[in-house]
């Protein structure tokens, strides 16, 4: 396919594809949605909030495209639309509960984005229970990650602002989309890179089989091995038979969340970093194994292209550490900082030939793995510079589920915008895990990395004694 209504068409990146991979055993096609509200402490210009919004659509290619589907080829395309002229909404939640509009804007994520020619998300105006004003999107993950949602809702209260006060200035130009997708296709199409990419994590696959440690612990693999009638299988469900599923947020104060923030400046070191060494500390602890593997999305936002040209760009890759207990913590921590810098080099490379290559190599069992939960941090926050000058208004974001996902827990961590705390938000298969269990992760995830930041040459074997 060339071209569709006299736009060029592109084939979708890896990127996207590996969201329809997924999408395709799912009963519902809302899985690939993401919904989100950012709402300000102030009384909004309506029209002009609505202006920005379409000056910000204009401004955005990622966010004008549309999905054809060849049937001839059997393979789904692209193209981006001229204009974004369709009704923006505007939706007055006063006289209901948070609850009531809670449940409508969820209601709103749970419809997909699944018919030809269409757009991809929907933004709708919006005013809370609380008097708080601002909007509400919702968009297709094939097209959206957390990264170009938060520009695009940052363009829009920039432009906003722009118009309305003095010495706000005009926000600098996005990026453009297709010039982005041009570049993975032709990375996709047989590079060096590629090639480079691919022969550095076959060898790391090709080098042993990673074991299942389940969060709560290893009783699943005990299963799977009297199942099988092999007491020798690493490999385990990560999920359920369900694809029901829930968020829930935990909340870390803005005080020990600067603790953490602090330790990591001073050790240089990313707060992801930290983050995993959490994780893999209470897999340790409870599964009583030093080998431990988790999946770890990686943005691929390193360039201005990359930044502010929207779409999606996330790949996720298992990540694996073997790391005694004789070990410092610090010593940890640094090895995972060593490991993450070295991986990111070669993350362009498609994770579903990853991890079906991992899968032919080492052929566990139909609906078995190793990875029981995935990990996303946000440092990307709206309360950046650009909007500084803002002064102390107050805004919230909040998250909406669709109902669905495809394994047994993802975890984002973001920083909220009310006090730059940390919001722990495990979406996860109601089926596979309770909101008990989960809290009690996020419990010791966060009291290991405390307990760690204060006795930083401590051993690893010690601190998990302590918790």
């Amino acid at each position: 396919m060339k071209t569709r209504k006299g736009y060029k068409t592109y084939p979708l990146t890896v990127a996207q594809k590996f969201h329809n991979y997924y999408a395709q055993y799912c009963p519902g096609k809302e899985i690939l949605n993401i919904g989100t509200s950012l709402t300000i402490e102030f009384e909004l210009d309506i029209e002009e909030l609505r202006k920005a919004i379409y000056k910000a659509y204009d401004r955005s290619e990622s966010m004008r495209a549309r999905l054809v589907y060849d049937k001839t080829e059997k393979e789904w395309y692209q193209y981006i639309a001229d204009k974004e002229d369709r009704e923006i909404e505007f939706v007055d939640f006063s006289g209901k509960t948070m609850e009531e509009a809670e449940a409508e804007m969820t209601a709103w994520t749970r419809v997909p984005f699944d018919k030809e020619d269409a757009p991809m998300n929907k933004v709708v105006i919006i005013k809370t229970p609380d008097g708080f004003e601002g909007m509400y999107i919702a968009g297709d993950h094939r097209f959206l990650d957390a990264q170009s949602l938060i520009g695009f809702m940052k363009d829009v209260i920039e432009l906003y602002c722009n118009a309305k006060f003095e010495g706000i200035a005009y926000p600098s130009d996005m990026r453009s989309y297709i010039e982005q997708v041009e570049k993975d296709l032709a990375y996709e199409a047989n590079s060096k890179a590629q090639a480079r990419d691919r022969a550095y994590f076959y060898k790391l696959i090709e080098e042993s089989e990673p074991i299942y440690n389940g969060i709560a612990g290893p009783k699943k693999l005990e299963e799977a091995r009297a199942a099988t009638g092999n007491p020798n299988l690493r490999a385990a469900p990560t999920g359920s038979d369900s694809f029901a599923a829930a968020i829930d947020i935990f909340h870390l104060e803005e005080e020990p969340t600067r603790r953490l923030m602090t330790f990591c400046a001073e050790q240089h070191i990313s707060l992801q970093c930290l983050l995993i060494m959490g994780i893999r500390t209470y897999l340790q602890k409870i599964n009583q194994c030093d080998d431990v593997s988790m999946q770890v999305a990686y943005a691929r936002r390193a360039t201005l292209l990359e930044k502010k040209s929207g779409g999606t760009r996330i790949h996720c890759f298992p990540f694996r550490t073997i790391i005694p207990e004789t070990k410092s913590f610090l010593e940890g921590v640094f090895e995972i900082r060593d490991k993450q810098n070295e991986v990111f080099r070669y993350v362009n490379f498609n994770p579903a030939e990853y991890l079906g290559y991992r899968g032919k190599y080492y052929n566990p069992p139909q609906g078995m793995g190793y990875e029981t939960i995935s990990l996303t941090y946000q440092p990307a926050t709206l309360r950046e510079k650009g909007l500084t000058d803002l002064g102390n208004i107050q805004y919230k974001t909040k998250r909406y589920g669709n109902g669905y996902y495809s394994d047994g827990v993802y975890l984002t961590v973001m920083h909220r915008p009310e006090d730059n705390g940390l919001d722990f938000s495990f979406e996860h298969q109601t089926k596979a895990y309770s909101k008990e269990q989960l809290e009690y992760f996020y419990y010791y995830i966060c009291k290991l990395m405390f307990k760690g930041i204060e006795n930083p040459d401590l051993k690893i074997g010690d601190i998990i004694k302590l918790v």
